[in-house]
């Protein structure tokens, strides 16, 4: 088995606190860096430049950008621009996107604006002028890049959590990622549903890789961590337990999680989660718990994990913790 562990910042920081993130990410030996594009905060385009131009070897890429708030040519000229200052070290994360009902934004044929951007970027960074019409999104034949991409085609990762999205990765994309999982049963289906799909595209099992990423906090002091964690998870766990077939959320924590936030008390809300939920969801704990949470991953078909923000206690520190004591007993595990 193999695998590779990538860090995810949220996007809240000052440029200098970006570089030097990135700067110590690398430093670590981590193999990427992804920047989330949650709705409200900084576009992610930004700190990923800051991040290319100060590192050398990392994966660069968003986590994710969606279709509804960016048209597919708008996405081929921000992927461009980074796979350019990043010497080619850029990958593209498409996904539907949440909480845009917030904004006015109506998310009709979620797996048809994923599908025409993808081909709409590929012709594009592939310099193809022969037009493309697909159901929701077109170009005219002519239309072109007037610049020269660094590269004629970046990795493309879906962030999808079902089967439809599944068998349109299968088709298409790269690598999927379940963003708010760390759950080895869904990454279980997960591979299961690509591999079935691939196979059926004539692409062969195994085409597309699985990435599992969430939030994370890990310190030495593992009850610590795990209540930090409760916090941070809880916003999320309204949009992902519904996603996960494996899980199941009574709809009377639901309800009640949703009223607590509303009402500005997170650190109730994540009461709420029972260590099940907590795993399913973050990966939290010492050095050790991780290192492990980790290991049953992969086993169960994770190519890529990726930590997500806060990492730990403090950013920095979360970072560190992880790059001094889960990474290197991760690789040496599956050396």
């Amino acid at each position: 088995m193999s695998a590779t562990l990538t860090i995810a910042l949220q996007s809240d920081k000052r440029a200098t606190e970006y570089a030097r993130q990135a700067r110590a990410v690398e430093a670590h030996g981590f193999d990427g860096l992804s920047v989330y594009s949650d709705l409200g905060f900084q576009p992610p385009m930004a700190p990923l430049m800051v991040a290319a131009d100060v590192t050398e070897k990392l994966r660069l890429g968003p986590s994710c950008l969606n279709p509804f708030l960016l048209h597919p040519v708008e996405i081929a000229g921000q992927i461009a621009a980074l796979d350019e200052a990043s010497g080619g070290r850029a990958y593209l994360g498409l996904a539907r996107g949440s909480w845009l009902e917030q904004v006015g934004v109506r998310q009709h044929r979620p797996l048809a604006h994923l599908e025409d951007t993808i081909e709409i970027v590929r012709r594009l960074l592939a310099g193809d002028e022969s037009g493309y019409t697909g159901r929701v999104f077109a170009l005219e034949p002519g239309f072109r890049l007037h610049y020269t991409p660094e590269r004629a085609e970046v990795d493309v990762l879906l962030g999808v959590w079902g089967p439809r999205g599944a068998a349109l990765a299968g088709r298409l994309a790269d690598e999927v990622k379940i963003g708010g999982c760390a759950n080895p049963d869904m990454v279980a289906r997960m591979r299961t549903w690509l591999d079935e799909a691939s196979v059926a595209a004539g692409r062969g099992a195994g085409t597309v890789d699985v990435c599992a990423g969430a939030v994370t906090v890990v310190d030495d002091d593992g009850d610590v961590a795990r209540g930090l964690a409760r916090r941070e998870v809880a916003m999320y766990v309204d949009v992902v337990a519904a996603l996960d077939p494996t899980v199941h959320v009574e709809e009377e924590l639901l309800a009640r999680l949703r009223v607590l936030l509303a009402e500005g008390r997170p650190d109730d809300a994540g009461a709420l989660l029972s260590d099940d939920l907590l795993d399913a969801f973050a990966f939290a704990g010492t050095p050790a718990q991780l290192v492990e949470h980790t290991l049953r991953l992969v086993e169960a078909g994770a190519g890529r994990v990726e930590f997500g923000t806060p990492h730990g206690l403090t950013g920095t520190g979360g970072i560190g913790l992880l790059g001094s004591a889960v990474l290197p007993a991760v690789r040496a595990a599956l050396a």
